[in-house]
């Protein structure tokens, strides 16, 4: 056997494993089968800015370990996620926050806002939230839900709110201040050079094959390594034996335009259910950009099928069943490591998929 590891996937997981592996000496082969490092959160230049290809990715962690480790391989700007919703050409602030009960209702202290929650959610008679529907009403009342979640929810996950699981919605911030920052995390930024040079740091001394698809060769690639470590689709792996696991899939219209600014904000959601796209980018203003044109993306939800670029799981009881069945022939695989969004089938921000692949190579050594 020629490597220690042959790792599967040049994203995050991928670059993490391969880095930490190569430092301590071992022999590591990364193959990937696109043609740029980085999975998802690929960037390149066009007119000078640094186009988020996959969609727009805010790295930001409460997690002081992983914040160090990312700025050993980037420069991170200061930039807030502060997106805007526009339904039916009204601007309301996400997250919601005391701008928007204020925009929506007009109230102006936190009391009033909640005796208006409180008030919606008594009417709506929910004691135990059993769907999206329902925990999105107890959370911020009937009129946010019905303008602000339940058109841009149906078409992000292609299904209704009564058929997504309360969980979904669990992680979207309510505050009751006029704090408009999204994420509620002590670290927050974006790479000044893109998410790309940041990976290409990491595999700085990694050998490399881009443009290469394990499974055109698996057995042979089997062959050259000690330890596989996979970070494509657990459901591809196993060659689809249980059926196909969902995911929702994203495509993108990009479009140079010749204007230096086309929206203001770099994410506008739009959350009516007529409007065909869930949000429009514009790459520029992630990064204070003062080019005389913009870069910006028009963003579409589509569901998942062979041959699609798989973005989020489906985690409802079915799928998290099926997945089971597929995680007990991971576990019994030998000389296999599972890992990243793909291959773990979890829904995984940028800082999780990098601490996941931190605490692998140290359980490993």
């Amino acid at each position: 056997m020629k490597y220690d590891y042959l790792i599967v996937g040049a994203g995050l997981y991928g670059a993490v494993f391969a880095h930490e592996m190569h430092k301590r000496g071992k022999r590591v082969l990364v193959i990937e089968k696109r043609s740029h490092v980085g999975g998802n959160v690929y960037t390149e230049a066009v007119e000078n800015i640094q186009v988020h290809v996959y969609g727009a990715h805010i790295f930001h962690t409460n997690n002081r370990r992983v914040w160090n480790y990312v700025n050993q391989f980037a420069e991170f700007n200061r930039y807030t996620n502060s997106p805007v919703a526009n339904y039916h050409g009204e601007l309301y602030s996400l997250p919601f926050n005391m701008y928007t009960f204020h925009k929506m209702w007009g109230v102006v202290t936190p009391r009033e806002a909640e005796e208006k929650i409180a008030e919606q959610r008594a009417a709506a008679g929910i004691a135990e939230p059993r769907n999206l529907e329902e925990q999105a009403i107890s959370l911020v009342g009937t009129d946010i839900y019905e303008k602000l979640v339940k058109g841009y929810t149906e078409k992000q996950w292609g299904r209704a709110c009564t058929e997504l699981p309360a969980f979904i919605i669990k992680r979207l911030p309510v505050r009751l201040t006029f704090d408009n920052n999204y994420f509620d995390a002590r670290y927050q930024g974006i790479p000044e050079e893109g998410y790309t040079r940041m990976v290409e740091r990491m595999l700085k001394g990694v050998e490399l094959r881009l443009d290469t698809d394990y499974f055109a060769d698996k057995q042979a690639f089997d062959d050259m390594a000690e330890t596989v470590v996979y970070t494509g689709a657990v459901d591809r792996y196993f060659n689809y034996c249980f059926g196909p696991l969902q995911y929702r899939s994203v495509r993108f219209e990009t479009e140079v335009l010749d204007t230096p600014n086309y929206q203001g904000n770099a994410v506008i959601n739009y959350t009516d259910r007529e409007t065909p796209y869930t949000r429009v980018i514009e790459h520029k203003h992630f990064t204070f950009g003062t080019q005389p044109k913009t870069v910006v993306s028009w963003e579409y939800s589509a569901e998942w099928k062979p041959g699609d670029e798989p973005y989020y799981p489906v985690n409802d009881a079915p799928n998290s069943a099926l997945y089971q069945r597929y995680k007990e022939l991971a576990d019994a695989e030998k000389k296999l490591i599972f890992g990243g969004r793909l291959g773990e089938y979890r829904y995984y921000d940028m800082d999780a998929v990098i601490a996941s692949a931190l605490d692998k190579t140290e359980t490993i050594g």
